[in-house]
C-alpha cells in the first residue's frame, strides 16, 4: 500500500495514476475489437500521425503565440482523428487491397513527425516525454482532457456495442441486417484515435499500440468467451498500469517502457501456464 500511497500524496503523481487508470482500461476494450477484426496495425498508423501532430504544436510553439500556451495534445488528437478518416478514405480507394491504407497513414505520420522535428531543431524534453510517457509530464488539464474521452468513448460503446460485434463475427450478416458497417467502422475507428491520443502522455506514441494489444493476446490465452476476453484484457491492462507506473516512480524510469515491460511478462505467464494445463 505504500508504493501506492505516494501517488496520492502529490497532484502530478495523482494526475498521472487517474489518467492510468482510464487509460488501462480504454486502450484493452477497443484493443478487443481491433484484434478480433485483424486491425492492430491500425493503432499504430495512428499513433505515428499523432507524432506529427505533437511535434507539428511543438513547432508552432516556437513561433506562434497562441500554440505557446495551448497542450500539444489537442493538435495530437486533430491528428489522430484526421488520419482516422484518412484511412477510412483510403479503404474506399484501394477496395481491393485496403490493408494498403495504414502502412501509407503510417509512412506519412513519421515522415510528417521527422520534419517537424528537424524544423524545431531536434528533440526537446517535451518531445521525449510524448515518445516514451512520463509520470510528472501529465497535467490537470491533460486529466481533464482524458476524463471526457473516456466518457464519450464509454457511451459509444455501450450504444454501439451490438453492431460492433456482429461485425466482428460476421461481417457480411451484418450488413445483410441493416447494420451501417460504413457508419460504426468510422466512430469506431474515430474512438481508437481520440484513445491513442489520451494515452500518450502515459505509454508514450512509440508504445500505446502494445497497451492496445498485449492484454488482449494475453486474455485470448484463458478466456472462454468474449465477454471474459473483455474482463481478462481490461484486468491485464489495469495491472500493467499500476505495475509499469509505481516501478517508473520508484526507479525513475519512463512509464511506457514499464508498463509494455509488464504487459509483456504478463502475457508470458499466460503463455506458460496455458502450455502447463
Amino acid at each position: 500500500m505504500e508504493l501506492i500511497s505516494v501517488f496520492l500524496q502529490y497532484e502530478f503523481l495523482r494526475n498521472a495514476f487517474l489518467t492510468g487508470i482510464m487509460v488501462g482500461f480504454l486502450a484493452p476494450i477497443l484493443g478487443v475489437f481491433l484484434v478480433v477484426r485483424r486491425l492492430s496495425l491500425i493503432a499504430d498508423a495512428l499513433s505515428h500521425i499523432t507524432l506529427a501532430g505533437i511535434a507539428g504544436s511543438l513547432l508552432l510553439g516556437k513561433h506562434v503565440l497562441f500554440f505557446a500556451g495551448l497542450n500539444p495534445l489537442y493538435l495530437g488528437i486533430i491528428f489522430s482523428v484526421g488520419g482516422a478518416l484518412l484511412i477510412e478514405k483510403l479503404r474506399t480507394v484501394y477496395k481491393t487491397y485496403q490493408e494498403l491504407s495504414i502502412p501509407i497513414i503510417l509512412s506519412g505520420g513519421i515522415g510528417l513527425g521527422v520534419v517537424f522535428i528537424s524544423l524545431a531543431d531536434g528533440f526537446n524534453t517535451d518531445l521525449f516525454n510524448y515518445l516514451f510517457g512520463s509520470v510528472i509530464a501529465v497535467t490537470r488539464s491533460d486529466l481533464w482532457t482524458i476524463s471526457a474521452i473516456t466518457l464519450i468513448v464509454t457511451v459509444l460503446l455501450l450504444f454501439f456495442y451490438k453492431e460492433l460485434f456482429f461485425l466482428s463475427f460476421d461481417e457480411e450478416q451484418a450488413i445483410v441486417s441493416g447494420i451501417n458497417k460504413k457508419l460504426v467502422h468510422l466512430i469506431f475507428i474515430i474512438m481508437v484515435a481520440l484513445v491513442i491520443a489520451s494515452s500518450m502522455r502515459i505509454v508514450g506514441i512509440l508504445l500505446v499500440s502494445s497497451l492496445m494489444t498485449l492484454p488482449v493476446a494475453a486474455s485470448m490465452r484463458i478466456a472462454k468467451g468474449f465477454k471474459q476476453m473483455f474482463i481478462f484484457s481490461i484486468l491485464f491492462g489495469e495491472l500493467s498500469v499500476i505495475v509499469g507506473l509505481i516501478s517508473a516512480y520508484h526507479l525513475d524510469l519512463a512509464p511506457g517502457g514499464t508498463i509494455v515491460v509488464t504487459a509483456v511478462l504478463i502475457l508470458v505467464i499466460t503463455i506458460l501456464l496455458k502450455k502447463k494445463n
